[in-house]
């Protein structure tokens, strides 16, 4: 084989190689879009607010954690396309679905989405892969979540003190759970590589 032959024949296998990681990551990202999906159908209504009781902040958290800064970004990111554009993905609401959901009590949550998990990624990355770390890196993004979600709640409300009444006061100890949660998996994950050697 030429020279010449060979320098193409290189280029190709490193193109498909390119192409097949490309395809890794997509799915990969697709993939958590669609766990945080599946967190979000885990949902209990509270009668005294608008905003459920949900399991899809454990799956934001998990995602950023596991996934990194940029792919936790990506997938929460396609997450809300995909409830942007209708598909079943949000938490079951009495408002609708789609661009209706996204501009409902529980939209700041929603919206805050890809910045939480790039926090909790960006973060956990730059640490050591212990389960304190990982807990401080979700609790450091639980921390821009409530900031969106708050926020928007005290937009809808005009009141600041509803917004922290009907988004904080009922679920401080639900997500110190999820926070918990998220940082054994994450933790346990990051470890089997050096369990296995």
């Amino acid at each position: 084989m030429s020279r010449a032959a060979t320098q193409v024949f290189g280029q190709q296998t490193r193109s498909i190689g390119q192409g097949r990681e490309y395809a890794k990551q997509a799915a990969i990202v697709i993939a958590a879009s669609l766990f945080v999906a599946l967190c979000a159908r885990v949902t209990v209504p509270l009668p005294f607010t608008p905003v459920p009781l949900t399991l899809q902040n454990f799956g934001v958290l998990a995602v950023g954690l596991l996934l990194g800064s940029r792919r936790g970004f990506a997938a929460l990111a396609l997450y809300l396309v995909e409830g942007a554009f209708g598909l079943p993905v949000f938490s079951p609401a009495i408002l609708g679905s789609g661009i209706t959901h996204l501009l409902g009590p529980t939209g700041g949550f929603l919206m805050a989405y890809p910045l939480v998990a790039f926090i909790a990624g960006f973060i956990y990355e730059h640490t050591s892969r212990r389960f304190t770390r990982a807990a401080l890196s979700a609790a450091a993004a639980e921390v821009v979540l409530f900031a969106g979600g708050l926020s928007w709640l005290a937009v809808l409300t005009h009141s600041i003190s509803l917004a922290i009444r009907y988004g904080l006061y009922w679920f401080v100890f639900a997500e110190v759970i999820k926070v918990m949660m998220a940082a054994a998996v994450a933790a346990r994950w990051h470890q089997q590589p050096s369990m296995q050697e």
